[in-house]
């Protein structure tokens, strides 16, 4: 089956980490630009950070640059979110997205919310 799963999110207060994780099953994300978005609330869906197939570019929206890191093990068939310094704002529905050429696929999300 194919699918991209998310895992790690959680309630986290203001200043903590959460690591999310997605790891690819029917696939490798070896060969895919892996790509994490976020929703919040009434929000639409945003782009947080991406990884190029090979690792080697990293982009990250201005709102999580230096807080927030992509890194990807291929042997686990896994990519990771890191996020440190986490604000309310940060508040939202993550999700990982793995696109190809025309081939893409979503993962569920995770829902990561920031309070006290």
């Amino acid at each position: 089956q194919v699918q991209l799963v998310e895992s790690g999110g959680g309630l986290v207060q203001p200043g903590g980490s959460l690591r999310l994780s997605c790891t690819a099953s029917g696939f490798f994300i070896s060969t895919f630009a892996m790509t994490w978005y976020r929703q919040a609330p009434g929000k639409e869906r945003e782009l947080v950070g991406s990884m190029s197939t090979g690792g080697g570019s990293k982009t990250y929206t201005d709102s999580v640059k230096g807080r927030f890191a992509i890194s990807r093990d291929n042997a686990k068939n896994t990519v990771y979110l890191q996020m440190n310094s986490l604000k309310p704002e940060d508040t939202a529905v993550y999700y990982c997205y793995a696109a190809r050429g025309s081939t893409e696929r979503w993962g569920q999300g995770t829902q990561v919310t920031v309070s006290s």
